[in-house]
């Protein structure tokens, strides 16, 4: 099968067929949620399909991108793919055979979250070595795009499938773009990197290689610099993400048409903002794109939700946190992949991922407890917050998300102020393509 080598248009095949491939994937997922809910018509179980789904995506992480670096990162990512089909196919043949259970599910949310640690560090390295730097920012942009897309059409196609045809055919369908991705896969052209010093010196057990995508990050002043700004936004990013539905549902007499449009003008925001980026490629100092990008989020999204009582009001924030989010991480991406050794990349982005995820998790944890135990407390009875701002069904959310939002800005405003963040481009030189 021929090859294709030259650079955006071999990434663009890859690209499409990954947003066919995670359009199934999501179709499936919602299938999933639809199925448990109707067998336990419990909440928990939905959550623990997320939970297993998410944790072994953070925990192996830093190991999967030690052997991304080690391994061939096409056949890893065709090896992902295939690995993750195969957990659908397992489910199709339970469900067919009335055997299927929802533990069922949950292990195989666990295996799908095992083999997607591999899937980030390696297709994030591939487009290093696929394309020019000057592209890094659209491709990542295109990334993000796959994702929103996936999340806007996946829920309607799996809803429209799933009542004409039942769970099977999603399913079905699933397991046929997972064909898609693969076949993609295969044609194109994604080169190895060659060894640099670096590379040469880390190398070692797999335990000392895991370990040393932190140590390049900690030795590297403008890059720890940069992975502290986001540590803290991310917590405050967090609580605005999770906060958002049921403060949405608080406000609305838990009526879940408005939450449904404002969850969707949030995905639409993403794809709006991935196509932008995409195109565009972001500004030429990319570290503006970074700063004012995330300052628009938590102010033009965080911070207008908590402010925000009626549904035309909250589309507007939810467009705008997702419409941001594709510059801040995507121009972020970028960064990284043009100042870190293409051969080390598994490695030092894995290890990028898991610092930035763990204070995202705890603002996912705390957001409940800050509303329930410490802000809703402050609102009630005629204290001077109840006289000041009311106390009204989800004032101690809103409240919480106007004070996440502000901090959140207050962070990514810092960033120009210190001299390792302000100036990464030109303190922290770009690595030579290889």
């Amino acid at each position: 099968m021929r090859q294709l080598s030259d650079g955006m248009r071999g990434f663009t095949i890859l690209w499409l067929g990954q947003i066919i491939s995670m359009l199934g994937s999501a179709m499936t997922w919602f299938a999933f949620t639809i199925w448990a809910w109707e067998k336990t018509g419990q909440a928990t179980a939905l959550a623990f399909i997320s939970f297993f789904a998410f944790l072994p995506t953070i925990l192996f992480t830093p190991v999967a991108g030690a052997l991304v670096d080690r391994w061939n990162r096409k056949w890893t990512m065709a090896l992902s793919d295939m690995a993750t089909a195969l957990g659908t196919l397992a489910v199709l043949v339970l469900y067919l055979n009335h055997d299927l259970e929802i533990w069922h599910v949950y292990m195989i949310g666990l295996a799908a979250g095992f083999f997607t640690a591999f899937q980030y560090p390696a297709y994030t390295a591939a487009v290093t070595t696929m394309l020019p730097k000057e592209q890094y920012a659209r491709a990542e942009g295109m990334l993000g795009l796959t994702w929103a897309v996936s999340t806007v059409f996946g829920p309607i196609f799996g809803a429209l499938l799933l009542n004409r045809y039942g769970m099977a055919v999603v399913m079905t369908v699933d397991l046929l773009t997972f064909l898609a991705a693969f076949v993609t896969l295969l044609w194109v052209y994604i080169p190895q990197p060659q060894l640099s010093a670096v590379g040469a010196q880390s190398r070692g057990s797999l335990w000392q290689e895991t370990l040393f995508g932190f140590g390049y990050i900690r030795t590297r002043p403008s890059l720890f610099s940069l992975i502290k700004m986001f540590m803290a936004a991310n917590f405050f990013l967090a609580i605005g993400a999770t906060l958002m539905a049921p403060m949405v549902l608080s406000k609305s007499a838990n009526n879940e048409i408005t939450l449904a449009t404002v969850q969707t003008a949030g995905a639409l925001g993403g794809v709006a903002g991935g196509i932008l980026l995409s195109i565009w490629g972001g500004p030429k100092r990319r570290i503006t794109g970074i700063l004012i990008g995330g300052m628009g989020a938590c102010l033009l999204g965080v911070v207008w939700l908590g402010l925000s009582f009626q549904l035309l009001f909250w589309v507007i924030g939810s467009f705008f946190f997702s419409f941001f989010e594709p510059f801040v991480e995507g121009i972020n991406l970028s960064i990284w992949q043009s100042k870190v050794e293409a051969d080390v990349q598994g490695r030092v982005l894995s290890a990028r991922h898991l610092m930035a995820q763990i204070p995202y998790s705890l603002g996912t944890f705390a957001s409940g407890l800050l509303a329930e135990k410490v802000m809703r407390p402050l609102l009630q009875g005629d204290s001077f917050l109840a006289r000041w701002l009311g106390n009204g069904s989800g004032m101690g959310m809103s409240v919480l998300l106007v004070l996440a939002g502000i901090s959140g800005a207050i962070t990514f405003l810092l960033g120009y102020v210190f001299r390792n963040i302000r100036e990464i481009d030109t303190l922290l030189p770009d690595q030579p393509k290889t």
